[in-house]
């Protein structure tokens, strides 16, 4: 069995299933529940872009996307952060060999990484002392690592980059008290005068550029990946996987909702067939750009040239959109099903909330998306630490 295929195998019906059938205790707990921890265990996923020197699967990195947009149909919090797990697998396999050789030894690896530059390490013997705070540290509950982002170096050479270093050298804050996105568990994490050798520190440029060690190192494309365009389409599979449950939702609730005070049924109402035909269309659409998007990068990668800026810009901008309009298809529908699909027990609220908190994360910021992809476009200068 090809590694794709192995490693999606037990992404099953029945696995996105058990996700919807603890949708509302994730929601309540403020994290995963530990079944789901224990199902995730089980099926490997987090095994599919672990490299195959270290004994994962190695799959091309688009093998990671369907998975999780199929498992946001059961949650979309539980998705987002399933995914995270996974992806943070191929970040640890873009540092040094020695850094993979300790974190890949014990499985799995579960490595949440807050990358907003908000600690500071200072140069010591053989790498960094580090102190700082990081908000949105996804699945940080059940951690074994921590991926952080620092601005290190002395103060006349500072420069960005990743630290890498175990839970237990970390504080946990509950911090995690949101609308949406609440299974996600993204409490604060503090470090606290840490030491992080050189070996387990990755500099930014290197990592939006896709010439880290690790990309070096692995001799497979999947890892000449640039981390923005990874990052971006992958956060934004829960959001389009959201909008074709809620469409689901929608279309099954047409057949049976009577519309108070008319006594029509909802479904013969062409307004609302309607609804559900745009629906539909734009989330083809999106399914459209999303591939356009993938297959142009994964061209590039896989004839070992560089991801042009431009290309990295656009492919943010595909995400944010993907994001954007996958938001508006569940604002839309939701609108469409009268006041008692906001009752907790209907999971159409909690598939808004989710996204409407989705879409506020940095990478899906469509005014700056679309101005970043626009300057490039017209060959206008754009700051070197733009996140593209």
């Amino acid at each position: 069995m090809p590694a794709t295929a192995a490693a999606t195998a037990d992404i099953t019906a029945d696995f996105v299933h058990r996700l919807a059938d603890r949708a509302a205790e994730a929601d309540d707990l403020r994290r995963l529940p530990a079944a789901t921890i224990d199902d995730l265990i089980s099926s490997g996923f987090t095994e599919l872009l672990v490299p195959a020197r270290y004994g994962g699967l190695q799959a091309d990195f688009p093998a990671l996307l369907d998975p999780v947009r199929r498992m946001a149909h059961g949650c979309t919090s539980s998705a987002w952060t399933i995914g995270f797990y996974a992806l943070h697998n191929w970040m640890l396999a873009l540092f040094d060999e020695q850094a993979q050789v300790e974190v890949f030894a014990h499985r799995p690896a579960l490595a949440p990484a807050p990358l907003a530059p908000t600690g500071r390490g200072l140069p010591t013997e053989g790498g960094v002392r580090l102190t700082g705070r990081w908000s949105w540290a996804t699945g940080i509950w059940n951690a074994n690592w921590v991926l952080v982002g620092a601005l290190c170096g002395p103060e006349d050479a500072i420069y960005p980059a990743l630290a890498l270093l175990p839970a237990a050298d970390t504080a946990v804050e509950d911090t995690w008290h949101t609308v949406g996105m609440r299974a996600t568990g993204s409490a604060d994490v503090i470090v606290t005068d840490a030491f992080v050798p050189d070996h387990r520190l990755l500099r930014v440029t290197d990592i939006y550029a896709g010439t880290t060690p690790g990309a070096a190192l692995h001799d497979a494309a999947t890892y000449r990946w640039p981390m923005v365009p990874a990052l971006a389409l992958l956060a934004a599979m829960p959001a389009l996987g959201s909008a074709e449950r809620v469409a689901d939702l929608f279309a099954e609730r047409l057949a049976h909702r009577v519309i108070a005070y008319e006594g029509v049924a909802q479904r013969d109402k062409p307004i609302a067939q309607a609804h559900l035909g745009r629906a539909r269309v734009r989330i083809r659409a999106l399914h459209g750009l999303l591939a356009d998007t993938v297959g142009q990068i994964g061209a590039i990668v896989a004839a070992g040239d560089p991801v042009s800026r431009r290309v990295r810009a656009d492919a943010r901008l595909a995400a944010a959109h993907i994001v954007h309009e996958s938001r508006t298809v569940v604002a839309d529908l939701l609108a469409a099903s009268g006041a008692s699909a906001q009752f907790l027990s209907d999971p159409m609220q909690r598939f808004k909330r989710d996204v409407d908190v989705l879409a506020g994360h940095v990478v899906f910021d469509y005014d700056i998306s679309r101005e970043l992809a626009g300057a490039l476009e017209l060959g206008l200068k754009v700051s070197p630490i733009a996140m593209i």
